[in-house]
């Protein structure tokens, strides 16, 4: 079971007038509808309708279920872009239980706080919004990767991880595919190895890496598993050593949000309505980078900008086995401890990041939730859910029409706590 807030009138509640103060004329009947209290109401999984209203109310408004989404729009001759729109509100409750959590006035009161609704308060999935879209490319080689309650592990504070990846791929789309398919398994695999919780950036920049690792030797030797399908490079190549992708992933549990990137994606968070950069794009130009590659043997080519070789236009990435040691799988991680000034978190591919901004990117996600003008604890306030697919959703249209060439895939996550 779980609860959804819709605009309905509460059974046997007449119509009230609303009127505006030293004004002759009432508010219209929109205006009304947008001030009727909220009630809530609880559906079963698989249920198309639900109870109708009493014999009192003429029409029935329709409802919009918070239930996760999912659009696909095939291309057309107009426009050649192929998109996948996904959206969750996530409820943290066994279906037939109810969640009574306390009332908090801050982050820091709910830690200190003992109880186990508090705890699952903190460790709540967040919600989430994803777009992607092909774009001005004829293939489509970005995934997304989205898998709230990831692991939950029961040390002296139960912990529980919510995982967040946009992959990148380039040459042909399957290094991105087993991204999306493994890298979320082999992350959950070494996180339940460990004896204890990761409690510092050590820990967390060691099993990443080990993580990295793992996904290149699993992409060099193309361990193609029954959820993996064929690619057509397989059809061309027996062996396809020059395919690769990008990896940013977003590890995000109640405490702290854990990011690790390898190639040109980003992930930004929006803090106190300034970004924060979680990543720096590996970029072959970038001076460590430049230095790093002259010292393994390898040039970086000016051709249509900086390549390795002249050849790939980023410095790390999963696979690219034919560019290595220059072209290098290990990633760079961050450990951010979440504050109560966190409004959202944004991961997405470089066909984003190379015609928007940090500071545009933000300013419009926080634009889009922030948009009802309620505050986050009142009830009446619709699910954020809809709100990060409609910012994801902005942010891809707002790349496409800033000409960006490359595919786009944008993941966005509400950061704010539900007190």
């Amino acid at each position: 079971m779980a609860e959804i807030c819709c605009g309905v009138v509460s059974r046997g509640e007449p119509a009230v007038a609303v009127t505006v103060t030293d004004s002759r004329e009432t508010v219209s009947r929109t205006a009304r509808r947008r001030r009727i209290e909220f009630e809530r109401f609880k559906f079963v999984a698989g249920v198309d309708s639900l109870a109708q209203s009493s014999e009192g109310n003429r029409k029935r408004q329709k409802m919009e279920l918070t239930t996760p989404i999912k659009e696909v729009a095939s291309k057309t001759q107009e426009d050649e872009s192929c998109c996948v729109l996904d959206s969750r509100a996530y409820s943290g409750t066994e279906a037939g239980e109810v969640a009574i959590c306390p009332s908090f006035e801050s982050v820091d009161e709910a830690r200190s706080a003992s109880t186990e609704a508090a705890v699952a308060l903190l460790n709540e999935c967040p919600t989430y919004g994803v777009m992607s879209v092909c774009g001005r490319r004829r293939d489509m080689e970005d995934t997304l990767s989205v898998h709230p309650d990831l692991l939950q592990r029961f040390d002296r504070i139960p912990e529980r991880y919510h995982f967040f990846g946009v992959y990148d791929g380039h040459g042909c789309s399957h290094v991105a595919v087993s991204c999306k398919e493994r890298m979320h398994k082999i992350v959950a695999e070494e996180l339940d190895r460990l004896e204890s919780n990761p409690s510092t950036s050590l820990d967390w920049q060691s099993l990443m890496e080990t993580s990295f690792f793992s996904m290149d030797a699993e992409a060099a030797t193309r361990r193609r598993g029954p959820e993996i399908p064929a690619c057509r490079c397989e059809f061309q190549t027996p062996k396809c050593d020059h395919v690769g992708s990008t990896a940013v992933v977003a590890v995000v549990s109640g405490e702290h949000i854990i990011v690790a990137n390898c190639g040109d994606s980003r992930a930004v968070l929006c803090r106190n309505g300034s970004p924060v950069s979680l990543s720096d794009d590996h970029k072959p130009d970038r001076p460590d980078e430049l230095r790093r590659i002259e010292d393994a043997g390898g040039r970086v080519i000016y051709w249509d900008g900086a390549r390795v070789l002249g050849v790939l236009a980023m410095s790390r990435a999963i696979g690219d086995n034919y560019l290595k040691p220059f072209v290098i799988s290990k990633p760079e991680v961050t450990v951010t401890t979440r504050g109560e000034g966190d409004d959202c978190l944004i991961l997405a591919s470089d066909g984003l990041w190379d015609v928007v901004t940090n500071e545009t990117a933000c300013q419009i996600v926080r634009m889009v939730l922030r948009g009802s003008g309620l505050p986050v604890g009142d009830p009446s306030r619709p699910s954020s859910d809809k709100a990060c697919a409609d910012a994801a959703m902005l942010l891809t249209k707002l790349a496409l029409a800033r000409q960006s060439a490359d595919n786009v895939s944008v993941v966005v996550v509400d950061l704010r706590r539900q007190f």
